[in-house]
Order: C-alpha cells, then sequence, then structure tokens
C-alpha cells in the first residue's frame, strides 16, 4: 500500500492506467491491506487531520479521497477484487471499468509526497456557482471563473445583462446549487398591458 508516509520523492510513473474502487465508509485502509497482500498495486492517499474532542486532541490519518482507492492494471482479476470484504464496486462507464490517467495520479502523489498542508476540498470547474465561506465578500455567491492563473468571481446583474468580476483565493469558495431563473407570473403581461 502507497500512502502519505510511503511515497515520497517525485517518480514519474507512465505505466498502464489506474482504476478507482468503491469502498464501505472508512474500511479503505482495510481493503488497501488486503488488495496489497494479493500482490496487486494499490495506492491510497492519505493526509493527516486533527481532531478535538472534549477532553483530547488526536491527529489522524484520513484517506484524501473518502470511499475510493486506485488499483493499477487488474484487469485478469476482478472476481478476487469484488470479492474482497469491504469492497462495494468497481468505478466505471457503460458497464465498463473507467481508466485514470498516470498523470493524474502522478500529481495526486507529488502532493501526498511533499511536506506541504494538505486536505480534500470539493471539485470545482470553471463556471460553477459558488459562495465565498471567508473574507470581507463572506457570504457573497456567483460563477467561479479563471483567467491564467488567478480565480475570479463573477457576479451578474442578469437584467442588465452586465456583470463584475473580484480575484478570490479558491480555497475559500464552496460550490452551491445553481438558481433557476425565476419569472412571476403575469409580470410580463402587466408591463405588454401598461
Amino acid at each position: 500500500m502507497r500512502s502519505s508516509d510511503q511515497n515520497s520523492g517525485h517518480e514519474i510513473d507512465t505505466g498502464p492506467d489506474w482504476y478507482a474502487l468503491y469502498t464501505r465508509h472508512q474500511h479503505e485502509k482495510n481493503v488497501a491491506r488486503s488488495l496489497s497482500c494479493k500482490g496487486l498495486e494499490v495506492f491510497l492517499p492519505l493526509y493527516t487531520a486533527v481532531h478535538r474532542w472534549k477532553d483530547r486532541d488526536k491527529q489522524l490519518s484520513l484517506p484524501l479521497f473518502p470511499c475510493y482507492i486506485f488499483l493499477r492494471n487488474p484487469l485478469e482479476r476482478w472476481q478476487s477484487i469484488l470479492a474482497t470484504p469491504g469492497v462495494y464496486s468497481l468505478v466505471g462507464f457503460a458497464k465498463r471499468p473507467a481508466t485514470i490517467a498516470c498523470d493524474e495520479i502522478n500529481a495526486v502523489k507529488r502532493v501526498v509526497g511533499s511536506c506541504l498542508k494538505l486536505e480534500p476540498h470539493p471539485f470545482l470547474q470553471c463556471g460553477d456557482r459558488v459562495r465565498l465561506r471567508a473574507g470581507p465578500l463572506e457570504g457573497l455567491e456567483g460563477l467561479l471563473v479563471r483567467k491564467k492563473s488567478t480565480w475570479k468571481l463573477v457576479v451578474s446583474v442578469e437584467m442588465l445583462q452586465r456583470a463584475v468580476a473580484v480575484e478570490v483565493d479558491a480555497t475559500m469558495v464552496e460550490r452551491v446549487a445553481a438558481r433557476t431563473a425565476e419569472v412571476t407570473p403575469g409580470f410580463l403581461g402587466a408591463m405588454a398591458r401598461a
């Protein structure tokens, strides 16, 4: 099993693609250990978090992607893998296993292998509706866009079809549900009669 403790350095991996397994909640380490014992190449990225209880603080090693572990090239052994206690399913699309590119796994390995503080973060894309969680504009909602190396929050006045963009720290935003256009019934008809 490879984890944050065991993977340091900048090894570049260009071998076969990786696959993701979906596991039971809080069974990632046991599943990774079992599959490693079966001779499979397993990657379970971990991060360190401090959890506070009333009487103490405890440092825990937690999965960076809860309920997921990564396997390399296990194509002939799916029956044995899926029969492993704690494994729910193989991640796939249209009843076919979905591959994860080596460069994406390499990027995660570099982050995990660094001495920098890391933590899970919601997956955000340009165009997502987000809300600022902190700072002078806390609570403000808008669309997330990227311009060169900076993230910006776009606040729009849809009626005027105008917008303003403000630079934000991408770690200070959270995704929110997109609003649907609200049209008051009869509003346009009342304007036409006036």
